[in-house]
């Protein structure tokens, strides 16, 4: 195996000292023009690469920004990935992306790596719902935000959507198109985003006048395709069919579409679909779906910006004040949720 080449070989190389390199590459200009010139050519020969790694140790600030986020096969989060990259590139900085797989203990070693890495922060969206790998995290004094996910009870910044709204805006919806029976594939119980979503859900059933009864809640272990067909095959399987469905994210609407569309169940006539996130596959189902949109790119691009607020150098002058920045979903109406039924 061929050896890196290092500074001092190429300070033997040249004939200089392992100083008179570092000022080559560092400040050119403060080297003799032929010296000068005698380094980059001993540079060029042996093909040396500064360890940007080494560079940043001893300044003590990564260029690096760590993002944890629950799923990347969601295209939600490549949404917030983009936004990310974009705000961390203008700052001269790059993203390592990392995926959770919605595992806690993927989490933990993803965390535990930015932490070896010493990054410059971390964008993160949690799956441990205790906070256990958060608190664990605090420790290395690494600045982090939370994105996809109010910062309660913590001292940290946060980027997340109004999800509450969001799932009374669903809801509302079907109740106003004249559904009384509502089922809500909700994902893992244990994730805030579920949970909100379903309190919003159930405000808007009490806005109507209909109790919790009138919603009835299938559970799946992921948020994927996979889990929403199973959802699906669920449903089809109750005696007292509910007329709609709203589903925690567009991915487990789409696996109900499909288990719906396999089963000869018309969408939106015999049940209507909404979904949640508004990915770009929402509008090119073969259903157009009906979806709660998130604004991913700008969620992901404040998350870094509010990041490297906090970690700028002049910080120090100027103290960062953590902030909960929230913002609101829209309803996207597309063909899965129109059926013929009218409000009574």
């Amino acid at each position: 195996m061929a050896q890196s080449v290092g500074i001092k070989d190429v300070a033997r190389a040249a004939g200089v000292s392992v100083g008179t390199v570092s000022n080559v590459i560092n400040r050119p200009d403060t080297v003799a023009t032929e010296t000068r010139a005698r380094v980059l050519s001993a540079i060029d020969r042996l093909g040396y690469v500064r360890s940007e790694s080494a560079r940043q140790l001893r300044a003590g600030r990564s260029r690096i920004m760590g993002l944890l986020v629950l799923d990347m096969g969601n295209p939600f989060f490549v949404d917030v990935a983009r936004g990310a990259e974009r705000a961390a590139r203008r700052a001269g900085l790059g993203v390592m992306v990392c995926n959770s797989a919605q595992d806690p203990g993927e989490e933990a070693e993803y965390l535990s790596l930015f932490a070896e890495q010493r990054v410059r922060g971390v964008l993160l969206t949690p799956a441990d719902a205790t906070g256990r790998n958060i608190e664990a995290f605090r420790r290395h004094g690494i600045p982090f935000v939370l994105v996809d996910r109010v910062a309660e009870g913590t001292t940290e910044c946060s980027v997340s959507v109004d999800d509450v709204a969001g799932g009374a805006l669903a809801v509302r919806h079907l109740v106003d198109a004249g559904h009384r029976s509502i089922a809500y594939v909700s994902g893992p119980p244990g994730l805030n985003q579920v949970r909100d979503r379903r309190t919003g859900a159930l405000e808007a059933l009490a806005e109507a006048g209909l109790g919790p009864g009138a919603l009835r809640e299938l559970p799946t272990e992921r948020l994927d395709v996979a889990a929403g067909r199973d959802a699906g095959a669920r449903l089809l399987g109750l005696a007292d069919r509910p007329t709609a469905v709203f589903c925690a994210n567009d991915l487990l609407a789409l696996g109900v579409l499909q288990a719906m569309y396999a089963a000869g169940v018309r969408v939106p006539d015999d049940l209507a679909i909404v979904g949640y996130d508004d990915i770009e596959f929402a509008a090119a189902a073969a259903v157009p779906l009906t979806s709660v949109r998130q604004p991913a790119v700008t969620m992901g691009a404040l998350a870094a910006d509010l990041l490297l607020e906090e970690t700028e150098e002049e910080s120090a002058a100027r103290p960062h004040e953590h902030r909960r920045v929230v913002l609101q979903p829209e309803l996207v109406v597309r063909r899965s949720s129109l059926s013929g039924r009218r409000r009574p």
